[in-house]
């Protein structure tokens, strides 16, 4: 798994128009990318990771301040340019597998005592949100 972990003062999810997944104020904004080999475990690992990582002001986690998680799956973080003009997404794995691991992540987030919001999974979303640094991290499980 691999995933995009930004500081963020508010984020948002919209899809046809609506807000679908929205936090305000201190959090982490997730985009959350599977590959072919990725399991369950592997999201109850990135869930850890999201959950205690010290990226918000004063060295501080979601878990020490009660932050807020907005998790967008996102299959483009396996897009592979080094070749040509045009991405392949070959190492992205198929939404039925993808789907149920993000899911997972939410679930694992959620049942550590996270406030998570989400995107909609394959729908054409518009994702705002404000960069707190900017600092942003890559993890990779």
């Amino acid at each position: 798994m691999r995933a995009v972990v930004q500081r963020v003062d508010g984020a948002s999810v919209v899809v046809d128009g609506r807000t679908v997944g929205e936090i305000i104020g201190e959090g982490l904004c997730v985009l959350v990318g599977v590959t072919h080999d990725d399991t369950r475990e592997k999201a109850a690992q990135l869930a850890r990771k999201l959950w205690s990582i010290r990226m918000l002001q004063d060295e501080k986690s979601c878990s020490d301040i009660d932050a807020p998680l907005l998790v967008i799956s996102q299959f483009t973080l396996y897009g592979d340019a080094r070749k040509g003009r045009r991405p392949t997404w070959n190492a992205a794995a198929p939404g039925e597998v993808a789907e149920p691991l993000v899911d997972e992540v939410v679930a694992q987030l959620r049942a550590l005592g996270a406030t998570v919001e989400t995107g909609r999974f394959g729908a054409q979303m518009r994702v705002s949100l404000t960069n707190d640094g900017p600092f942003t991290v890559l993890i990779e499980i």
